[in-house]
C-alpha cells in the first residue's frame, strides 16, 4: 500500500536553536512550542520517521508565523530539504496573508522553485478571520489562477481545550468554502467537523472543492470517524499525521486496525492527495507515488 502523509511540519535549525527567542515575539508559536517537550522536527527526523513507517511521500511545510521573514526562512528550508531528499517531500509554503505584496512575491518565487501548495495557514495565530476577504482575496485569486491548493487550520468548537485551539470552526470553514468555491481548499483537523454537514446535499454541492485532512485525529475523534466519513465521502479525506505531533508509524497501525475496504484505504492513504495536488501532471508518473 502506497502512503502519502498530507500534513507534516519541519523546522530549519535557526528556529529550533532559537525557539525561546522566537516564542517571545510570536504568540501562537509560543502557545504551541514554548514547552521544550514539544518537538520541533528537522527534515532528517521526518525522513527517518517516513522510512520507519513506510511512508513514501509527505506534504511538508514549516510554520505560518506572523513575521514574513520567518515564513521565508521556513520556505527556503523546506525547498532545500525537498532537493536534498528527492522523491520524499511534497513542498508547501507558508506566508502571512496580511502583507499581500510580500506574500504574493513569496508565492511566485516558491511555486517557481517547485512548491505544490500553500499552507498550513493559521488564521487565529496570524490575526485574521476566514471571512476577512480584504486579506484573503489577493492570495486566493492568485492560487485560483495557478490551480494550487491552500491548507488552512480549522478546528472543532466543542470539547476539550488545548494549545492551538482557535475560533475558526464549522461556520468559518463553510463561509470560506462558499466564498472561494473555485479554490481547492484543504481544511485541516477534519475541518473542525464541517465534513459532517456534507450529509446535507446543499452543503455538499457548495463545498465541492473542499477536502479534509486527518491531522491530529487521535487527539480529537474516535477512530470510527474514518469508516463513517469514508462511507459517504471517500474522495475527500486525506490521511495526515500532523508529524511530529503524532507518530506516523503508530497512526498508520491504528488505521490498519480498522480493516477498511481496500478502495477506501487507497483513497485515504494516497489517491486523494495525488488528485488534489495534480501529481500525475507534476511528477509525470501517472499514479506512481
Amino acid at each position: 500500500m502506497k502512503i502519502i502523509d498530507a500534513h507534516c511540519h519541519i523546522f530549519p535549525p535557526e528556529i529550533i536553536t532559537n525557539r525561546e527567542r522566537i516564542a517571545s515575539r510570536e504568540a501562537w508559536f509560543s502557545e504551541l512550542y514554548r514547552d521544550s517537550r514539544q518537538r520541533l522536527a528537522s527534515a532528517e527526523e521526518l525522513v527517518a520517521s517516513m522510512d520507519g513507517a513506510q511512508v513514501q511521500r509527505s506534504v511538508v511545510f514549516g510554520f505560518a508565523f506572523n513575521d514574513p521573514g520567518l515564513c521565508h526562512l521556513c520556505n527556503a528550508y523546506v525547498l532545500e530539504a525537498t532537493h536534498r531528499y528527492p522523491g520524499k517531500m511534497l513542498p508547501f509554503l507558508v506566508v502571512q496573508p496580511k502583507y499581500a505584496p510580500s506574500a504574493l512575491h513569496e508565492l511566485t518565487d516558491c511555486f517557481g522553485k517547485g512548491a505544490l501548495g500553500l499552507g498550513e495557514l493559521l488564521p487565529d495565530g496570524q490575526g485574521y478571520a476566514l471571512d476577512d476577504w480584504n486579506t484573503l482575496d489577493p492570495i486566493m485569486e492568485y492560487l485560483r489562477s495557478a490551480n494550487k491548493p491552500v491548507m488552512l487550520h480549522v478546528n472543532e468548537q466543542l470539547g476539550h481545550t488545548y494549545p492551538g485551539k482557535g475560533k475558526n470552526g464549522v461556520v468559518a470553514g463553510y463561509t470560506l468554502g462558499t466564498h472561494y468555491s473555485d479554490n481547492k481548499l484543504i481544511l485541516s483537523h477534519w475541518g473542525g467537523g464541517l465534513l459532517f454537514y456534507e450529509l446535507m446535499p446543499e452543503v455538499r454541492r457548495t463545498l465541492h472543492n473542499v477536502y479534509y485532512d486527518t491531522a491530529a485525529s487521535a487527539f480529537l475523534y474516535d477512530d470510527r470517524i474514518f469508516a463513517d466519513a469514508l462511507s459517504w465521502m471517500p474522495d475527500k479525506i486525506l490521511w495526515a499525521s500532523d508529524y511530529p505531533l503524532l507518530s506516523q508509524k503508530r497512526f498508520i497501525k491504528r488505521i490498519e486496525a480498522l480493516a477498511l475496504p481496500l478502495e477506501q484505504r487507497e483513497r485515504l492513504f494516497w489517491r486523494n492527495t495525488v488528485d488534489i495536488l495534480g501529481l500525475d501532471e507534476v511528477l509525470g508518473e501517472g499514479n506512481q507515488v
